[in-house]
């Protein structure tokens, strides 16, 4: 199974009136009404639910990740210091991570769009995130109705809730901190699409929780140690707690199903699965922010790729998918040469999200976050 890689031209950044970084007298707003269909799009999905009239509790791991999402909620106007304000005259993240460092078209930058590449480069990765967020928005309300077992179906509406919450935490930081966001990129927009429209409820858990939010929870633990904002440091801590729970729950849920599966069903969404890495590798490199400062983004793409700080952190990225995808099964001996070649099959042995530590995600909410 393939999933189609899109390369389309990137729409236009939105700027708000938060924006006051380097450049920002000249910008303009950029959103105007030619961009409307752009903003709100419509997909199809052959979606198939299930009622489940049997209200017992079937799976006792299942019903206690759900009272943790309960007992864990936060929220985003209470529970987080606006009143924070990182000075747009620094890097907003630490420069010895920036796989731009002695890159001829990056060094030719004055120090002014140096600094205004930073700012537009974590908007990117944040915008991504957001965007990334409303897919799982989307697909955890698919699971409400279409997961067969009544535990899962709560917690997947559970998880609806935390994900309309990473939407909004997101989005008001972007507008309100950075002043300006970014499209959805096209590797990631094509997965989404995918997960979404797929008929089968099980692939919308491997593609959403293992794929996506088990990238998403490795690339939350690196931002909040080069991010230089406490504020965004205390936002993404709360996150972190969410997408711990979401991921814990779809390897704990998928084991049991998967091995139910006759050996081709397994084959085909392990192929399915491989193909998801694939392309959310191709979803970390910011070729919106390279076309923004002019450079010609197939060569911008190589410099990330042979960056050795970018190549380890592009890999790490995948230290708890490839675990989890050999949790559940999925990790099989067809797909092993491609996890290889990829230079991330290294994981495979390192600590799955299959055994719950119960301790760790327990942890009451404000003691890192306060």
């Amino acid at each position: 199974m393939q999933i189609k890689r899109l390369d389309q031209a990137p729409k236009d950044i939105i700027y708000y009136e938060s924006w006051d970084g380097p450049g920002g007298d000249d910008l303009e707003h950029r959103m105007t009404t030619q961009h409307v269909e752009d903003v709100v799009q419509i997909f199809q999905t052959p979606l198939t639910g299930h009622y489940n009239w049997d209200y017992s509790s079937a799976d006792g791991r299942i019903r206690k990740l759900y009272r943790l999402g309960k007992e864990l909620n936060w929220n985003a106007d209470f529970d987080v210091d606006w009143t924070q304000n990182f000075p747009k005259s620094e890097q907003p993240m630490d420069q010895n991570f920036n796989p731009f460092q002695g890159w001829e078209p990056f060094e030719k930058l004055s120090e002014e769009e140096k600094l205004r590449f930073g700012w537009h480069n974590l908007a990117w990765m944040l915008a991504q995130f957001m965007h990334g967020e409303q897919g799982a928005l989307l697909v955890a309300s698919q699971l409400a109705s279409c997961a067969p077992t009544y535990d899962a179906k709560l917690y997947a509406a559970s998880q609806t809730f935390d994900e309309a919450r990473h939407v909004e935490v997101f989005t008001r930081y972007l507008q309100e901190k950075v002043g300006m966001m970014y499209p959805v990129n096209p590797n990631l927009k094509v997965l989404l699409d995918k997960i979404l429209s797929d008929p089968r409820w099980d692939l919308k858990f491997i593609g959403m929780q293992i794929i996506i939010e088990g990238l998403a929870l490795a690339a939350f633990n690196t931002l909040k140690l080069t991010a230089k904002d406490p504020l965004l440091k205390d936002i993404i801590t709360l996150v972190i707690r969410d997408e711990a729970r979401h991921v814990t729950f779809g390897v704990n849920y998928l084991e049991d199903f998967v091995s139910t599966l006759t050996q081709e069903e397994k084959e085909e969404r392990a192929h399915f699965a491989f193909e998801a890495c694939v392309v959310m590798r191709e979803r970390l490199i910011a070729t919106e922010v390279f076309t923004e400062f002019g450079w010609e983004p197939e060569q911008a793409r190589e410099q990330v790729l042979a960056s050795q700080i970018m190549a380890q952190f592009r890999n790490l990225l995948f230290t708890r998918i490839v675990p989890n995808l050999k949790r559940i099964g999925l990790l099989t001996d067809s797909v092993r040469p491609r996890f290889e070649e990829l230079g991330i099959l290294q994981f495979e042995n390192l600590v799955d999200d299959g055994e719950i530590d119960w301790a760790e995600l327990s942890r009451p909410l404000y003691n890192e976050a306060s």
